[in-house]
């Protein structure tokens, strides 16, 4: 594993600008991959490793940053909670560990750089060095990857009845006798302006 500053500016480089989201996920990456055993995330242990991030923030890019897995990789998960978490999966062994960023650290940030006016200078620096039980709740967890959601190809795909649209890795649904996309089972995000003639 590459040192904390090394994968601090790799990360800050990706994302496009250093904050306190990217020393969170730096950190939370490598006391994850540590505790499930992963120590070349990028080489010999990428096929291992899967990683459920809970939040749409800085950290995730970090996350991805150091240890390689990605949405369109299938070994990254998003799973929209809106909470500073992400949960690494050693896949070979079953180890898992969710790692939750503390709130309370951000008040505890005056405690390691007083001298530091700007809270988010301050929280910045203060957790390059805070403790990691003063940072983050680590736990031990069980974690159950369903086969559709597994990094690989598709298991499954189906043309929706209704639009016509390719669904992949059983993401339909049956509704009515007949098998559509979730879009046209459950209402879309987007509406389609109609073409003038």
């Amino acid at each position: 594993m590459e040192s904390f500053d090394v994968l601090l500016e790799r990360s800050s480089t990706i994302h496009g600008h250093l904050c306190a989201g990217q020393v969170i996920g730096v950190r939370m990456s490598m006391i994850g991959l540590a505790a499930i055993g992963i120590d070349d995330p990028k080489g010999l242990g990428r096929k291992k490793l899967y990683v459920l991030v809970e939040i749409d923030r800085c950290a995730t890019d970090a996350i991805q940053s150091v240890t390689g897995c990605s949405l369109g990789k299938r070994s990254m998960r998003w799973i929209d909670y809106g909470i500073m978490a992400a949960t690494f999966v050693n896949l070979d062994t079953g180890k898992a560990v969710r790692i939750l960023a503390r709130e309370e650290s951000r008040e505890l940030s005056k405690k390691y750089c007083p001298e530091i006016e700007n809270k988010y200078k301050q929280q910045l620096e203060a957790y390059r060095v805070m403790p990691e039980d003063e940072l983050f709740t680590i736990e031990e967890v069980q974690v159950s990857i369903p086969e559709e959601d597994m990094p690989g190809r598709p298991i499954k795909r189906i043309q929706c009845e209704s639009c016509g649209d390719w669904v992949q890795d059983c993401r339909d649904v049956e509704m009515d006798g007949k098998l559509l996309c979730r879009g046209c089972a459950h209402g879309k995000y987007y509406s389609r302006i109609e073409k003038k003639d």
